[in-house]
């Protein structure tokens, strides 16, 4: 009996309309007493720009219309589906999972269906159960998508973490093959971190317990996200057999300009290797990594046969990285 891997078949994205400058950001930050400009964003991230959902818009509406692009990629139906995984931090209610509603907003019905939350790394760890499920047999063709719509747990007021997210959601059609599409896969996770990126508020009663926006020590994030995404590179690489010179694209989670530069000189990748959209996307969390593979592929920068190298490090402290072959 022949060994069941997975392949990506379809890529696709989705971004609020409202696109808003680091010059629109600081007018506004400013008409609330906020001072910041775009040199100091762009200096320290690399930032320019970033799409924000309007308030009545969940994750779920941005994950429909990046699925259909997926499925549309693939040459898919939804019916053809049986598998939906949906990586989010922000989902659109406290339950049923957003990858339900989801499910129902595609005209869908019967498949498993559930959410991933593994904050930014979160489509890394949905890309590595649903390559799981595929090879144990559990599924044929599954939609894996990044939903985010980190707007709404954002203290405006605190300039240091306001200027760094965006909104938006990036999803692939993974399908059974008998030729090794997803090559490795690698996970991580060590909760004595948890206090460096966290939303530490809950809901009890009716009411909110705790801080229900993002708190993040941006430093010590720089510090454990270069190392740790280096150490879970060269495991997938060493899981397959390959080496540095075998990557053609490194896809990482798209939070900072530095971070992605420090990771690739640790690979000995040069700059033009890297997919890069932060510039003009922001921190999407769960949706960076699906968002820019699919600008990749859309702009002809990622062609059919290449080797990708995804990667992904988050709250929780989360990390992980998938090797795979277009």
């Amino acid at each position: 009996m022949s060994r069941r891997y997975s392949r990506i078949t379809g890529t696709g994205s989705h971004l609020p309309p409202r696109r808003v400058t680091n010059a629109d950001l600081v007018a506004e930050l400013a008409a609330r007493g906020i001072e910041t400009s775009d040199d100091w964003i762009v200096e320290r991230t690399g930032i320019r720009a970033r799409h924000l959902a309007a308030p009545d818009v969940p994750a779920s509406d941005l994950a429909v219309p990046a699925a259909r692009a997926a499925l549309a990629a693939a040459g898919r139906e939804p019916g053809d589906i049986d598998l939906i995984i949906v990586a989010t931090s922000t989902p659109d209610m406290v339950f049923p999972s957003t990858a339900a509603i989801v499910q129902h907003k595609l005209g869908m019905a019967g498949c498993p269906v559930f959410d991933v939350q593994a904050v930014c790394s979160g489509f890394v760890y949905a890309l590595t159960v649903a390559d799981a499920l595929i090879a144990n047999g559990t599924a044929n063709r599954a939609l894996v998508i990044g939903a985010e719509v980190f707007s709404r747990i954002l203290d405006w007021s605190d300039r240091t973490t306001c200027v760094l997210f965006g909104d938006g959601a990036g999803a692939v059609v993974l399908e059974a093959s008998d030729q090794p599409g997803i090559l490795a896969t690698d996970l991580h996770a060590d909760g004595k971190y948890v206090d460096i990126l966290c939303v530490p508020g809950g809901v009890s009663g009716g009411q909110v317990l705790g801080d229900p926006l993002l708190k993040m020590d941006g430093q010590a994030v720089f510090k454990l996200a270069v190392g740790v995404l280096d150490k879970a590179a060269r495991a997938v690489l060493a899981k397959a057999g390959k080496t540095e010179a075998d990557i053609d694209w490194l896809i990482p989670h798209q939070a900072n300009l530095r971070i992605m530069q420090g990771t690739a000189k640790k690979l000995h990748l040069p700059l033009d290797k890297v997919i890069v959209t932060v510039h003009e996307h922001g921190n999407t969390s769960a949706a960076s990594i699906p968002l820019a593979l699919d600008h990749g592929v859309r702009s002809g920068q990622i062609q059919a046969g290449q080797t990708l190298l995804l990667e992904g490090v988050g709250g929780g402290f989360t990390w992980g990285a998938v090797l795979l072959n277009m």
